[in-house]
């Protein structure tokens, strides 16, 4: 794009950035339950994300589904902050 700025989101590394910041959260959060810190919302969201729980493995499986779904999330609003540039 010869060094042009477009004033648009590059849909990858908002992607990225979203789904490293959510699995990071899962992960602290899977791993903060363990020791009874917001364990009523682990048991919330594990209802969506199979496999989460308050242990090691499952904030590790927890970041896992954070990742997938913030990097979704985040590629989606790239696209619709993009298209609304137009």
């Amino acid at each position: 794009m010869d060094g042009q700025n477009t004033g648009k989101l590059d849909v990858k590394a908002l992607a990225v950035a979203f789904g490293l910041s959510v699995a990071a959260y899962m992960l602290f959060l899977g791993w903060a339950a363990m020791y009874g810190w917001g364990d009523q919302i682990v048991s919330v969201i594990s209802s969506l994300y199979i496999g989460f729980a308050p242990s090691f493995v499952g904030g590790i499986i927890g970041a896992v589904w954070g990742f997938v779904d913030g990097a979704i999330g985040g590629a989606i609003i790239a696209l619709i902050y993009n298209w609304m540039k137009k």
